[in-house]
Parts: structure tokens; sequence; C-alpha cells
């Protein structure tokens, strides 16, 4: 494998030929491909968490003095930027902020009322971060818990009664082979219609697939900005009568209006009934910025993510000794080696500058049901990968599966 093995040492040169807008900093012979588990950073995300830290770090929501009263407002824009994103009224959703998706869904669903929901749904193909928190939900609730299959083509298989006064979570697109869930707008309404609530995983979808989420009238949607060119960062756009109805176990400073010594009165800005304690001020502002990078250049990064999914796809496909779990091109694609351990190749790989991620992506139920234990190659796309990227990781990638 020395064929492959980057010289160490002095760092490489960045790149400078203009092919990464906004990611000018990054080395020219590394070539990163794990944007599902998070993208990198444009340097204006990265100007604004340092200028956060560098030039008015002070708490928000808390302080009257000047440098507090612009985190305020900064905070604010970007609550109500998440919502024009996903093209939700800000009379009817709230923002909210957390840690991670993972960290959103689990705040919903363990302060659900008890009594109110009759069933918990979800699909043989989700995240564990929505299949995991649905069996504790079920048996919190003491009601059962229902796995629905999807079609080839992603859709959600279902009939009426499987939504009746059902709690209903899903992911929005698969975080394996890039599946956007096809029917999403009629497994809201038809739940709306019979009394469910519908909460989405949209931690893949809010980068790579938003007009699958644009406008969807969700209970509740939750995504990770550092899968979307932010920081670490996690948030929650909810209807209002969802908080409204959530029962708090998990509380403290910064969601109170008033305390005695035996009850207290909760703050009447709704997004505060999911943000205990001190926020992330500085994460929440680069996700502002991240906003705007990802809005400006809206069209060119969906064109060229369009274009390098295809050869990415297509060039897989045609490679040897390789299984392609994909059923199209997506900006996230997943491999299975036929006479290599998907760790060892991507070892292999990472000795040539190149990162992909191997294992079961936290997908363990359905992709062992269905493929076996052995692990996977995912190969997953960002705003800036160039075709140069591709082109050499299916050079690699081919020299190295013909040589086994």
């Amino acid at each position: 494998m020395a064929l492959f093995r980057r010289n160490s040492g002095e760092r490489p040169t960045v790149d400078q030929t203009g092919d990464r807008p906004g990611f000018a900093y990054l080395p020219a012979d590394e070539i990163y491909l794990d944007s599902a588990c998070q993208t990198l950073r444009p340097q204006s995300v990265i100007d604004a968490m340092t200028a956060y830290y560098t030039q008015y770090s002070a708490c928000g929501e808390r302080v009257k003095y000047a440098w507090g009263r612009q985190v305020d407002d900064e905070v604010e824009e970007t609550r109500e930027r998440v919502l024009r994103r996903l093209g939700l009224s800000g009379r009817r959703f709230t923002t909210s902020f957390t840690l991670n998706t993972t960290y959103g869904i689990n705040l919903l669903l363990t302060q659900l009322p008890v009594g109110r929901y009759r069933r918990v749904v979800t699909t043989r193909t989700e995240h564990n971060s929505v299949f995991l928190p649905t069996m504790a939900l079920s048996r919190r609730l003491a009601v059962p818990r229902l796995v629905l299959d999807r079609g080839a083509d992603g859709a959600v298989h279902y009939g009426d009664g499987d939504l009746a006064d059902a709690v209903i979570v899903v992911s929005a697109m698969n975080n394996v082979d890039g599946t956007v869930l096809p029917n999403l707008a009629d497994l809201v309404r038809d739940a709306h219609r019979v009394g469910g609530i519908v909460i989405v995983d949209a931690a893949q979808a809010f980068a790579h697939a938003p007009d699958a989420l644009h406008g969807i009238d969700a209970d509740a949607v939750c995504f990770s900005a550092h899968k979307a060119y932010g920081s670490s960062l996690g948030v929650v756009a909810a209807r209002n009568d969802l908080l409204s109805s959530l029962e708090l176990g998990f509380i403290g400073g910064g969601q109170i209006a008033s305390v005695s010594a035996d009850d207290f009165t909760l703050r009447p800005e709704l997004h505060a009934r999911l943000e205990p304690g001190l926020q992330a001020w500085g994460e929440i502002i680069a996700l502002r910025e991240a906003l705007a990078f990802t809005t400006t250049d809206a069209e060119a990064i969906a064109e060229r993510e369009t274009r390098l999914a295809a050869t990415l796809y297509d060039g897989l496909t045609q490679l040897p000794h390789v299984r392609v779990v994909n059923r199209a091109a997506s900006a996230v694609i997943s491999i299975i080696p036929e006479r290599v351990d998907a760790h060892r190749l991507a070892t292999f790989l990472s000795h040539a500058g190149i990162m992909v991620r191997s294992g079961h992506f936290c997908a363990h139920h359905w992709l062992q049901q269905d493929y076996g234990d052995s692990p996977l190659v995912r190969f997953s796309l960002g705003a800036h990968n160039t075709d140069e990227d591709i082109a050499r990781t299916l050079e690699v990638t081919g020299r190295l599966l013909t040589g086994l």
C-alpha cells in the first residue's frame, strides 16, 4: 500500500484554484468525503465564530449591555432564517437550539404527554437516533410500536389505521444511500387527519434535499447544523402547539419567568421549552452564516452536487469486486467491497489522502438485517468537493480493488 501513502511532515499547499468557493483553506491533496457525518465549514462560518469569540462574546437572553444585545439580535435572526429556509410560518412555528439531531428528537419524545397517543410509528430503515428513541417512547407511554416498510423509492407504506393518534418519527433522507422520502407531505397530511403527529429527522435532507422539506407542515423538523455547513449544533423547528403540550422534565435556567418555594412559571417564549441553561451562542450565530452561504449559492451547490454524485455513482458501479448499495446517484453513496474488509479499504484510502466513512453508520438494524454483519464504505459529498476529487477517488479506489 506504500504506492498510495502521502508524505508526512510539511502541510500541503492549500487549494488556490478557485474550484472550492468558500473553502480555499483546504489542502489541495486531501479529499474529504464524509459530509454525511459533518460538513466542512466555509470561511464565512469560521469568520462568524471567530468574530463572536473575539469581539462580543457575551451571554444571550440575560444581559442588557451592548455585547449581549448584539448576541440576542443575531440569535433571533438565526431563528427566523431557519423557518424561512424551511418555508414555515413564524406565527405557527418556533426554532429552538440543542446539541444535535438525536438530542432534539429525544427532548421532544421524552416530554410528550402520557395518555395522549395510542401508538408509536417509525420505519425499518431509520438511523439509530430515530429507531432507538421510538423504542424508549413506546415503553414510556406503554403503547405499541409499529415499524413500517419503505418501498424501493423510499416511500413509507402505511394505512390510516397505522397513523391514528400516533407519534410518527421518520427520516426525510436516508444516511446510507441518500434515498429521499417522496411521500412525506402525504404522510403528514394523512397523520394530521387522524390525530397523529409527525416528527422529521432532517439531518441529511436539510443540506442535501431541501426541496423535500420546504413547506412541509410536520409537527417538528430536527436537524444538525454541523451537517449543513455550520458549527456543532442541533436545531428543532416545531409547531407552537406541540411545544406548548410538552410536560417538561428537563428544566432549568433560561426557561423560567418566576420561581417560588414550590412552583415556577415558564417563560412565554416557546423556544425556551427546549433550551435549558446557557446556549451555544457562537454556534447559533455561525449557523446564520451557514444559511446565508447555502441560500446565496443554492443553485450552484445543488448543480455541483448533482453532477459529482452522478459521476461518482457511475464510476463506483463500474469498479470490480464491489457492490453498490444505492439504486441511484445521491450525495450519499455506500458500497460493500467483496474482497477486503470495509475498514481496511477505508484505511487504504486514507493513506492516499481520501477520507471516507466505514461501518454501519448508526443504521445497524436494517443494514445487518439486509446485508449481514459486514461493514460498508460510505462516500458523502459536500459543497467543497470538486471534479478532481471524484476523479482521484475513483482512480485510487479502482486501483485498490483491482489489485485485490
